[in-house]
């Protein structure tokens, strides 16, 4: 396996232990936030799924970004290697990967904004 492989497997085995252990420190306090922040309209069940939907929503968002910038970025720096005027394009390629991650945070907050 080259060292590219192993270091991108790493990086995705390490993101799924993150998301997995926030998944789990989230659904531990679930209850007593259900207790404090339930609204009379809204059942305990509509504010669990909301808080794992936004937990889900960052943390698979924050995964693609770092699958994304890892291809993105091998192959931006073999391009690099070879042209080095193409440095304004390819940061262009990397920032755009990145931006899936922002993509999930707002969706994660306005997920939580619309809990109340």
């Amino acid at each position: 396996m080259s060292p590219t492989r192993s270091f991108t497997a790493a990086l995705v085995a390490l993101s799924l232990f993150v998301a997995a252990t926030a998944t789990a420190l989230l659904a531990g306090s679930l209850p007593a936030a259900a207790a404090a922040a339930a609204p009379a309209a809204a059942g305990a069940d509509a504010l669990t799924w909301g808080l794992v939907a936004a937990a889900a929503s960052t943390a698979l968002a924050a995964l693609g970004a770092g699958f994304a910038v890892a291809r993105v970025g091998t192959a931006a720096i073999g391009a690099l290697a070879e042209k080095p005027e193409l440095f304004g394009r390819l940061l262009i390629f990397v920032g755009l990967a990145e931006g899936i991650a922002i993509y999930g945070l707002i969706v994660s907050i306005l997920i939580l904004n619309r809990l109340g």
